[in-house]
């Protein structure tokens, strides 16, 4: 009798990408607030084209009726709610966006004209100090490498590889843009999740006699592997 074939287990393709979303925290009389946004629209009509906008109910006390008639203000005036902050999902339904956590501040910098000059931009980036945890760091034109450790929680993204000079504990995303041929390094292998070119492994993946030891990984194929570092 011939057993019958096992199927091959699919990976899911995890890929790292950011975008920066405007965050609207709205005041009362809501009317008031909604006029200043016609204002700034008048002034510069596509300012919030394309951009995703996250609303920050914390300083309101909105009914679910409320954020309802909020969220159509906003889609009336062509402004995209990617999802909504700052209260409790109860008052939210179903067809609302989605209650987001974890988001991190950034500056918005108005975009620069383009300059006539060729700017050569960096190719890689150096951190001295350690990433600490709930940190991310983004890099997706070229290598990053870090003389400290990567704390627990902590994310680093880059477009080519990444070199850990400590330990790795949060998460590592190389070749973010399609490098295939990216690399990760650590001195201390203890990470949550390592991914090149979106192919990835949790802690649970990784060989246990890896643990706490210098390891590298790369692709080979549809496969990461990783192995010790000699």
């Amino acid at each position: 009798m011939v057993a019958a074939a096992r199927p091959q287990r699919q990976m899911v393709r995890l890929r790292g990408r950011s975008y920066v979303a405007f965050v609207f925290v709205p005041t009362v009389p809501i009317q008031d607030w909604l006029q200043e946004i016609d204002a700034t629209i008048a002034r510069s009509p596509g300012f919030f084209v394309g951009r995703p906008v996250v609303v920050d109910l914390s300083s309101v006390d909105l009914s679910q009726s409320g954020i309802s008639h909020l969220l159509t203000s906003l889609q009336d005036r062509s402004i995209r709610v990617l999802g909504i902050e700052g209260v409790e999902e109860a008052r939210l339904t179903p067809a609302m966006p989605p209650l987001l956590s974890g988001g991190r501040h950034c500056m918005v910098e108005p975009s620069a004209p383009k300059k006539t000059a060729t700017t050569k931009q960096p190719t890689s980036l150096l951190l001295e100090n350690p990433v600490r945890s709930g940190q991310t760091v983004i890099f997706p034109d070229g290598d990053i490498t870090i003389l400290g450790s990567v704390g627990s929680g902590a994310e680093v993204v880059a477009g080519g590889s990444i070199h850990v000079y400590g330990a790795l504990r949060g998460r590592a995303m190389a070749g973010v843009n399609g490098n295939t041929s990216a690399r990760i390094y650590c001195q201390k292998i203890e990470a949550e999740l390592l991914a090149i070119d979106g192919f990835y492994q949790t802690a649970d993946d990784i060989d246990a006699a890896l643990r706490g030891k210098p390891a590298q990984a790369w692709l080979q194929g549809n496969t990461m592997r990783i192995t010790a570092l000699n």
